[in-house]
Protein backbone atom coordinates (compact mmCIF):
# COMPACT_ATOMS: atom_id res chain seq x y z
CA UNK A 1 0.00 0.00 0.00
CA UNK A 2 1.18 3.73 -0.33
CA UNK A 3 2.00 5.96 1.82
CA UNK A 4 -0.52 8.04 0.40
CA UNK A 5 -3.70 5.16 0.51
CA UNK A 6 -2.22 4.50 4.11
CA UNK A 7 -2.81 8.02 5.55
CA UNK A 8 -6.01 8.73 3.12
CA UNK A 9 -8.30 8.02 6.49
CA UNK A 10 -6.53 10.52 8.34
CA UNK A 11 -8.03 13.24 5.90
CA UNK A 12 -11.78 12.13 7.29
CA UNK A 13 -11.62 11.15 10.76
CA UNK A 14 -12.41 13.98 12.98
CA UNK A 15 -8.93 14.90 13.89
CA UNK A 16 -9.69 17.80 16.33
CA UNK A 17 -12.68 16.50 18.19
CA UNK A 18 -10.49 13.49 18.76
CA UNK A 19 -7.39 15.16 19.98
CA UNK A 20 -10.10 16.68 22.28
CA UNK A 21 -11.61 14.14 23.49
CA UNK A 22 -8.15 12.41 24.08
CA UNK A 23 -6.86 15.18 26.41
CA UNK A 24 -9.78 15.19 28.66
CA UNK A 25 -9.63 11.51 28.97
CA UNK A 26 -5.71 11.85 29.54
CA UNK A 27 -6.38 14.44 32.27
CA UNK A 28 -8.97 12.41 34.46
CA UNK A 29 -8.16 11.09 37.75
CA UNK A 30 -9.72 7.88 37.33
CA UNK A 31 -7.81 5.95 39.92
CA UNK A 32 -7.28 2.31 39.13
CA UNK A 33 -8.56 2.65 35.67
CA UNK A 34 -5.73 5.42 34.90
CA UNK A 35 -3.34 3.00 36.65
CA UNK A 36 -4.71 0.01 34.22
CA UNK A 37 -4.31 2.53 31.32
CA UNK A 38 -0.64 3.38 32.30
CA UNK A 39 0.30 -0.28 33.41
CA UNK A 40 -0.96 -1.39 29.85
CA UNK A 41 0.67 1.52 27.82
CA UNK A 42 4.05 0.65 29.24
CA UNK A 43 3.75 -2.97 28.55
CA UNK A 44 2.00 -2.07 24.92
CA UNK A 45 5.13 0.56 23.92
CA UNK A 46 7.99 -0.84 26.08
CA UNK A 47 7.89 2.43 28.08
CA UNK A 48 11.58 1.99 30.71
CA UNK A 49 10.22 2.86 33.76
CA UNK A 50 13.57 2.26 35.48
CA UNK A 51 14.42 5.40 34.84
CA UNK A 52 12.03 7.15 35.86
CA UNK A 53 11.84 9.37 39.07
CA UNK A 54 8.90 7.66 40.12
CA UNK A 55 9.05 4.15 38.31
CA UNK A 56 5.35 3.16 39.92
CA UNK A 57 2.79 3.46 37.64
CA UNK A 58 0.26 3.72 40.64
CA UNK A 59 1.76 6.55 42.12
CA UNK A 60 0.85 8.76 38.72
CA UNK A 61 -3.11 10.12 39.27
CA UNK A 62 -3.69 10.97 35.58
CA UNK A 63 -1.99 9.88 32.21
CA UNK A 64 -0.73 13.02 31.16
CA UNK A 65 1.04 12.98 34.46
CA UNK A 66 2.61 9.48 33.52
CA UNK A 67 3.35 10.59 29.98
CA UNK A 68 5.14 13.99 31.36
CA UNK A 69 7.10 12.19 34.09
CA UNK A 70 10.70 13.50 35.14
CA UNK A 71 13.71 11.16 35.04
CA UNK A 72 16.08 10.58 37.29
CA UNK A 73 18.80 12.14 38.05
CA UNK A 74 21.82 11.85 35.78
CA UNK A 75 19.61 9.81 33.39
CA UNK A 76 20.39 11.58 30.67
CA UNK A 77 24.06 13.40 30.97
CA UNK A 78 25.00 15.96 28.81
CA UNK A 79 27.90 15.74 26.30
CA UNK A 80 30.47 18.34 26.41
CA UNK A 81 29.36 20.05 23.19
CA UNK A 82 28.48 22.84 21.60
CA UNK A 83 24.58 21.82 20.51
CA UNK A 84 22.52 18.78 22.79
CA UNK A 85 20.17 16.78 20.93
CA UNK A 86 16.70 18.69 22.66
CA UNK A 87 14.56 15.07 23.23
CA UNK A 88 14.34 11.61 22.85
CA UNK A 89 13.01 10.39 19.86
CA UNK A 90 14.29 9.76 16.49
CA UNK A 91 15.53 11.50 13.50
CA UNK A 92 13.03 12.07 11.13
CA UNK A 93 15.47 14.07 8.47
CA UNK A 94 18.25 16.63 8.87
CA UNK A 95 20.93 18.43 7.04
CA UNK A 96 20.79 21.98 4.90
CA UNK A 97 18.30 24.55 4.30
CA UNK A 98 17.72 25.06 0.72
CA UNK A 99 17.36 28.48 0.51
CA UNK A 100 14.31 28.68 2.14
CA UNK A 101 13.45 24.59 1.64
CA UNK A 102 12.92 21.88 4.25
CA UNK A 103 13.34 18.40 3.30
CA UNK A 104 10.59 16.92 4.60
CA UNK A 105 10.39 13.30 2.94
CA UNK A 106 11.48 12.10 -0.52
CA UNK A 107 9.00 14.04 -2.85
CA UNK A 108 7.88 16.26 -0.49
CA UNK A 109 9.44 19.90 0.86
CA UNK A 110 8.15 22.68 2.47
CA UNK A 111 9.60 26.16 2.81
CA UNK A 112 10.53 28.26 6.43
CA UNK A 113 8.04 30.83 6.01
CA UNK A 114 5.19 28.73 6.31
CA UNK A 115 6.76 26.61 9.31
CA UNK A 116 6.89 30.32 10.96
CA UNK A 117 3.72 31.31 10.40
CA UNK A 118 3.97 33.35 7.44
CA UNK A 119 6.90 35.35 9.12
CA UNK A 120 9.17 36.16 6.15
CA UNK A 121 11.29 37.98 7.81
CA UNK A 122 11.88 35.86 10.37
CA UNK A 123 12.12 33.20 7.41
CA UNK A 124 15.11 35.30 6.05
CA UNK A 125 17.11 34.40 9.46
CA UNK A 126 17.27 30.88 8.41
CA UNK A 127 18.04 31.16 5.24
CA UNK A 128 20.44 28.00 3.40
CA UNK A 129 20.95 27.34 7.23
CA UNK A 130 20.14 23.78 8.91
CA UNK A 131 17.25 21.91 10.45
CA UNK A 132 16.76 18.81 12.00
CA UNK A 133 13.36 17.14 12.59
CA UNK A 134 12.78 14.95 15.48
CA UNK A 135 10.18 12.40 16.20
CA UNK A 136 8.97 11.13 19.69
CA UNK A 137 7.27 8.04 19.80
CA UNK A 138 4.80 7.05 22.26
CA UNK A 139 7.61 5.07 24.26
CA UNK A 140 9.93 8.33 24.84
CA UNK A 141 10.79 11.07 27.39
CA UNK A 142 8.33 13.87 26.34
CA UNK A 143 10.45 16.92 27.91
CA UNK A 144 12.12 19.22 25.43
CA UNK A 145 15.37 20.71 26.67
CA UNK A 146 17.76 23.44 25.24
CA UNK A 147 19.95 22.52 22.99
CA UNK A 148 22.44 25.30 23.53
CA UNK A 149 21.54 28.56 26.14
CA UNK A 150 19.38 31.27 24.63
CA UNK A 151 17.46 34.15 25.60
CA UNK A 152 13.78 33.80 24.32
CA UNK A 153 12.78 36.56 22.02
CA UNK A 154 9.19 35.40 20.72
CA UNK A 155 6.49 32.55 20.96
CA UNK A 156 4.06 32.40 18.41
CA UNK A 157 1.07 30.05 18.02
CA UNK A 158 0.34 28.74 14.79
CA UNK A 159 -3.30 27.33 14.33
CA UNK A 160 -3.20 23.93 11.97
CA UNK A 161 -4.53 20.81 11.44
CA UNK A 162 -3.81 17.48 13.42
CA UNK A 163 -2.50 14.58 11.25
CA UNK A 164 -0.10 12.46 12.68
CA UNK A 165 3.82 12.82 12.63
CA UNK A 166 4.62 9.60 12.10
CA UNK A 167 7.16 8.34 9.34
CA UNK A 168 4.22 7.44 7.23
CA UNK A 169 2.22 10.55 6.89
CA UNK A 170 5.19 12.04 6.97
CA UNK A 171 5.80 10.52 3.58
CA UNK A 172 2.14 10.51 2.72
CA UNK A 173 1.09 14.59 3.43
CA UNK A 174 2.54 17.35 1.76
CA UNK A 175 4.06 19.58 3.67
CA UNK A 176 2.95 17.73 7.23
CA UNK A 177 4.70 19.50 9.69
CA UNK A 178 3.97 23.27 7.96
CA UNK A 179 0.29 22.08 8.09
CA UNK A 180 0.00 21.00 11.60
CA UNK A 181 -0.64 22.83 14.81
CA UNK A 182 2.47 24.33 16.22
CA UNK A 183 4.07 26.50 18.69
CA UNK A 184 7.14 28.23 17.75
CA UNK A 185 10.34 29.30 19.98
CA UNK A 186 12.63 31.88 19.39
CA UNK A 187 15.91 32.49 20.45
CA UNK A 188 18.94 34.36 20.23
CA UNK A 189 21.97 32.76 21.48
CA UNK A 190 25.82 33.22 21.21
CA UNK A 191 25.96 31.83 17.84
CA UNK A 192 22.40 33.94 16.72
CA UNK A 193 18.84 33.11 16.77
CA UNK A 194 17.90 29.48 16.33
CA UNK A 195 14.04 28.31 16.55
CA UNK A 196 12.47 25.30 18.21
CA UNK A 197 9.25 24.73 16.83
CA UNK A 198 7.23 22.09 18.64
CA UNK A 199 4.76 20.50 15.94
CA UNK A 200 1.16 19.18 17.56
CA UNK A 201 -0.71 15.69 16.22
CA UNK A 202 -3.43 14.04 16.54
CA UNK A 203 -4.70 13.28 19.91
CA UNK A 204 -1.36 15.78 21.34
CA UNK A 205 -3.94 17.40 24.12
CA UNK A 206 -1.38 19.89 24.46
CA UNK A 207 1.89 21.53 24.41
CA UNK A 208 3.41 23.46 27.14
CA UNK A 209 6.21 25.93 27.65
CA UNK A 210 8.22 26.65 31.05
CA UNK A 211 7.65 30.19 31.13
CA UNK A 212 4.01 30.14 29.60
CA UNK A 213 2.61 27.05 30.81
CA UNK A 214 -0.39 25.51 28.83
CA UNK A 215 -0.44 26.95 25.11
CA UNK A 216 -3.17 24.76 23.76
CA UNK A 217 -5.61 24.53 24.17
CA UNK A 218 -7.31 26.98 23.98
CA UNK A 219 -7.29 26.52 19.91
CA UNK A 220 -8.76 29.74 19.06
CA UNK A 221 -7.85 29.18 15.05
CA UNK A 222 -5.54 32.56 14.78
CA UNK A 223 -2.00 33.22 15.09
CA UNK A 224 -1.00 34.39 18.44
CA UNK A 225 2.16 35.62 19.40
CA UNK A 226 4.11 36.87 22.92
CA UNK A 227 7.24 38.78 22.66
CA UNK A 228 9.69 38.71 25.47
CA UNK A 229 12.19 41.19 24.57
CA UNK A 230 11.59 43.22 27.56
CA UNK A 231 11.79 40.20 29.62
CA UNK A 232 15.26 38.49 30.56
CA UNK A 233 14.20 34.88 29.83
CA UNK A 234 17.75 32.72 29.82
CA UNK A 235 17.98 29.03 29.98
CA UNK A 236 20.79 27.30 29.78
CA UNK A 237 21.78 24.37 27.44
CA UNK A 238 20.06 21.32 28.85
CA UNK A 239 17.33 22.93 30.74
CA UNK A 240 13.46 21.70 30.08
CA UNK A 241 11.75 24.66 27.65
CA UNK A 242 9.01 22.86 27.41
CA UNK A 243 6.89 18.98 26.98
CA UNK A 244 4.33 17.11 25.33
CA UNK A 245 1.54 16.06 26.61
CA UNK A 246 1.09 12.92 24.07
CA UNK A 247 4.02 12.74 21.74
CA UNK A 248 5.09 14.47 18.42
CA UNK A 249 7.57 16.07 16.70
CA UNK A 250 10.34 18.82 16.96
CA UNK A 251 11.92 20.87 14.40
CA UNK A 252 14.83 23.17 14.96
CA UNK A 253 16.35 25.72 13.37
CA UNK A 254 19.82 27.24 12.83
CA UNK A 255 21.28 30.30 10.53
CA UNK A 256 24.10 29.25 8.12
CA UNK A 257 27.15 28.56 9.13
CA UNK A 258 26.54 28.07 12.72
CA UNK A 259 26.01 23.80 12.87
CA UNK A 260 27.93 21.07 11.68
CA UNK A 261 25.64 17.80 12.41
CA UNK A 262 27.37 15.26 14.77
CA UNK A 263 28.63 12.89 12.14
CA UNK A 264 27.08 9.76 13.42
CA UNK A 265 23.61 11.08 13.06
CA UNK A 266 21.47 9.52 10.12
CA UNK A 267 17.62 9.65 9.25
CA UNK A 268 15.92 7.13 11.65
CA UNK A 269 18.16 6.47 13.65
CA UNK A 270 17.69 6.99 17.70
CA UNK A 271 18.74 9.75 19.24
CA UNK A 272 18.45 10.22 23.42
CA UNK A 273 18.39 13.67 25.03
CA UNK A 274 21.70 15.29 26.18
CA UNK A 275 23.81 13.75 22.91
CA UNK A 276 25.94 15.66 20.84
CA UNK A 277 23.67 17.02 18.25
CA UNK A 278 26.20 19.09 16.66
CA UNK A 279 29.39 21.82 16.82
CA UNK A 280 30.40 25.10 14.92
CA UNK A 281 31.50 24.75 11.82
Amino acid sequence: MSDRLAVLPQYLIPKQALTVLAGKLASAEAGRLTTAVIRWFVGRYGVDMAEAANPDVAAYSSFNEFFTRPLQDGARPLADADFLCPVDGAISQFGAIERDQIFQAKGHRYSTTALLGGDRELAARFENGNFATLYLSPRDYHRIHMPCAGKLTRMIYVPGALFSVNPTTARGVPGLFARNERVVCLFESAVGPFALVLVGATIVGSMATVWHGTVNPPRPGVVREWRYDEQNIVLHQGEEMGRFLLGSTVVLLFPKDTLAFNPDWAPAGAVRMGEMMGSRP
